[in-house]
């Protein structure tokens, strides 16, 4: 039986390391489930999730220069969802929000309005900084001429 990309397969884990658990699938060969493919929760600690000897069903995801990347959250059947799409309500008019029709509308503020706000607000920084700093030059000894 060769070992086909996309394949479930039973093995056993061999290692453990911080980044993941290397897998010996049933020809001897010996493949890594990264840490991001232990679970479908976050994996801080591959230790809390899998032990040396265990025996763990794995997908086969890729190939590459004798290196086998396996996954096992990737085995687990999850139930068909319906669509994540989910429309958000609009607001009534007349409650809140910008009606238009009100004359409460406020346009957004342009990129030229907000850059110029932050060169101004760069400026005055800058003087003050200057204006501060000015007496303070010079360190022991004043001056050498």
């Amino acid at each position: 039986m060769s070992i086909e990309i996309g394949s479930k397969l039973q093995g056993k884990v061999t290692g453990i390391t911080n980044f993941g658990a290397f897998v010996e699938l049933p020809e001897g060969t010996t493949g890594l489930v990264h840490i991001s493919e232990v679970a479908d929760s976050y994996v801080k600690d591959v230790n809390d999730h899998l032990k040396v000897g265990d025996i763990v069903e794995v997908k086969v995801m890729s190939e590459k220069e004798g290196k086998i990347a396996l996954s096992i959250k990737q085995t687990i059947e999850k139930p068909k969802e319906q669509s994540s799409y989910k429309p958000r309500a609009r607001p009534a008019q007349g409650r809140g929000g910008n009606d238009r029709s009100k004359g409460n509308f406020k346009p957004k503020e342009t990129f030229e309005d907000k850059m110029s706000k932050f060169l101004k607000s760069s400026e005055e920084s800058l003087s003050s900084l200057k204006r501060n700093t000015e007496g303070k030059r010079g360190g022991r000894g004043g001056r050498r001429g």
